[in-house]
């Protein structure tokens, strides 16, 4: 594994560079593995990690462009806000969780005061009451002594579980330029926002057929959707209502991602245990914001309320005036992340089958990050065991010192049915593999709910 190192990328009081090229190292690793595993290669293709791409897109959301327009990432509500002890951050980007936040602190011109008169902790219980988003500013410290940081402390950075004891997968060989190793396998994403969408982008760029599917009445938002739309199509589909179809789709499904709330799903038989005995050997990916157990289990969270709550705020910052991460690390590294235990599983079902579900969580990596991750390590704390040895040959392996000069040399253009697109490039490099999507992306729910 060849690690080019940049100064200057990602510059931040936390480990931010050195999680990043750890996530994405481990994913790199993975296709790699898999990609020998379906070609009869003798040895597992080189991985490459630049700084560089990794940095760039880590933050691919700020380069996008739209027929010339760059993205709004940020609603003017979702921001900071001073209290009488301290700070909330506020997350407003969806109408509905606005009109949330509204119903419980006032009118949007009167906000700052309605803030400044209540506690923090206050603020937090009651717009979450409210189905909102808000949360308190906490300190490291003040994380780790919190119910739901002692619960995640106890578990590793994804968890792991085997679901059934199906037959071994039988992987159709692949050959051929670029080498593809997800080719074939079939990816019902059931994600939103970035972390989800970002692994499901990597597994569609690897060759898999990725096929979004989005309740009809929740549109997602169009600039988040087309910058992690890449080499997927995406379709609208009322699972209650057109359970059929839905069956349908999953009967011939290789692997299953969510990013919902734990449970929000189980009602309509999502829950992994349910999908494997309808699907033996299926693999499941549940990502989710805090965790899958504890009492804030439940709770909807994004990665920028996910730093307030940690501490990482404060350490990027201070208590008395809080800061940020120079991107939306926990969201895009526990993508790569995932992508890189559902590449791993399907490879492991090679040789000993059984289905498979794999866990991570934005606030579990935002504590791996907290811990101090080591440099070019995803195995450290019990967290990815055999796809840790990316970063553990990379620590070894061969190192480029180099400046990031920017985002340039990452970026590229094409047209798509939302106009003329910039981007960036996937990061995910290893030797004859891809070097970009199949297919642009399209509009929200254009496609129809089928397999290619």
């Amino acid at each position: 594994m060849t690690d080019v190192v940049r100064g200057g990328a990602l510059q931040a009081r936390l480990p931010v560079r050195e999680l990043a090229r750890a996530c994405v190292g481990a994913c790199a690793r993975a296709a790699a593995e898999l990609g020998a595993r379906r070609a009869g290669l003798d040895a597992v293709p080189a991985v490459r990690v630049d700084d560089g791409a990794v940095a760039t897109a880590f933050t691919s959301e700020r380069h996008l462009l739209i027929n010339g327009r760059a993205p709004v990432n940020f609603a003017p509500l979702s921001r900071f806000w001073r209290t009488a002890d301290g700070w909330v951050r506020t997350h407003a980007n969806y109408p509905h969780h606005r009109e949330r936040l509204l119903k419980v602190m006032g009118p949007a011109d009167s906000l700052e005061a309605a803030f400044a008169e209540r506690s923090a902790l206050e603020v937090e219980d009651a717009v979450y009451a409210a189905g909102g988003l808000a949360v308190a500013l906490r300190t490291p410290e003040e994380w780790a002594a919190h119910e739901q940081a002692v619960e995640l402390a106890k578990r590793p950075l994804v968890e792991r579980e085997r679901l059934d004891s199906a037959p071994a997968r039988v992987l159709a060989p692949i050959d051929g330029t670029p080498l593809l190793p997800a080719a074939g396998l079939r990816v019902l994403d059931l994600t939103r926002v970035i972390a989800g969408p970002v692994a499901t982008r990597t597994l569609a760029l690897l060759g898999a057929d990725v096929l979004r599917i989005d309740p009809p009445r929740m549109p997602e938002l169009p600039d988040q959707h087309a910058d992690t739309g890449f080499g997927k199509r995406s379709a609208t589909l009322d699972v209650a209502a057109d359970r059929g179809t839905f069956e349908e789709l999953l009967a011939v499904a290789d692997v299953v991602v969510t990013g919902y709330r734990p449970g929000a799903l189980d009602r309509f038989g999502l829950s992994a245990e349910a999908l494997a005995e309808r699907r033996p050997g299926i693999v499941v990916a549940q990502l989710s914001a805090w965790g899958a157990d504890g009492p804030w289990s439940e709770r909807r969270g994004f990665d920028s309320l996910v730093q307030v709550a940690t501490g990482i705020a404060a350490v990027e910052g201070s208590p008395e005036q809080p800061g940020a991460l120079p991107a939306q690390a926990l969201d895009h590294g526990t993508g790569y992340l995932l992508a890189a235990e559902v590449l791993r599983a399907v490879r492991e079902q090679s040789y000993d089958g059984g289905g498979r579900c794999v866990r991570p969580a934005l606030a579990r990596t935002a504590q791996w990050l907290l811990e101090g991750v080591p440099d070019g390590s995803a195995g450290g704390n019990g967290g990815l065991g055999a796809t840790g040895a990316a970063g553990r040959e990379g620590a070894a392996g061969q190192g480029v010192q180099a400046a990031y000069d920017g985002p340039d040399a990452w970026l590229a253009e094409t047209d798509s049915g939302i106009g003329r697109l910039r981007y960036v490039r996937s990061p995910v490099s290893f030797a004859g593999g891809p070097v970009d999507w199949a297919r642009p992306p399209g509009p929200w729910g254009a496609d129809p709910a089928r397999w290619a």
